[in-house]
């Protein structure tokens, strides 16, 4: 979801920078990864306090939840994680993205739901330069492509929907 989304920036002419992170975190750790898009240069890459995050299950919601910048927003994957944040200065926004994968498909599509329901709510990037970043990645495998395109729809209005009424 991280690259498909700096893939998307990039179509739009923006600065983007993709930093993963590897390592024992791949081994049952909270894996995370950084992406920075502007339209200005770049001057750091090294983000303590993110204007948002996507988190998919409770250790990254409780690693990752704290460091939210005020104005911010957190995407909480509630098909795993069953907690809300306290915090009054941030929005949260749940949706089941791994139930949406599994609707559209395959378990595997959950990270293009969770970054369905990113865009639907920071509006970073087109939708449209979103679906042609996966197109490229995926077309040589139709029915991946199929999948994925299902769960990227269906999270997506499901948080534009939500958002609009202040879920």
């Amino acid at each position: 979801a991280d690259q498909l989304l700096a893939y998307a920036a990039i179509k739009e002419g923006k600065n983007v920078v993709w930093i993963p992170s590897y390592g024992p975190e791949m081994r049952g750790g909270t894996a995370y990864c950084t992406v920075v898009i502007s339209d200005e240069r770049i001057g750091s890459p090294i983000i303590n306090n993110p204007l948002s995050a996507c988190v998919f299950n409770r250790p990254s919601f409780d690693k990752f939840m704290p460091k939210i910048r005020p104005g911010g927003f957190l995407l909480v994957n509630s098909s795993l994680i069953n907690a809300k944040t306290d915090r009054t200065d941030i929005t949260e926004y749940l949706i089941p993205a791994s139930k949406i994968a599994m609707e559209a498909g395959s378990p595997k599509a959950t990270n293009v739901a969770m970054l369905g329901g990113f865009i639907a709510a920071s509006h970073v990037v087109k939708y449209d330069n979103v679906r042609k970043a996966i197109e490229d990645k995926l077309s040589s495998k139709a029915s991946v492509l199929q999948v994925n395109f299902a769960a990227l729809e269906r999270a997506y209005g499901r948080l534009r929907k939500d958002a609009a009424v202040g879920v």
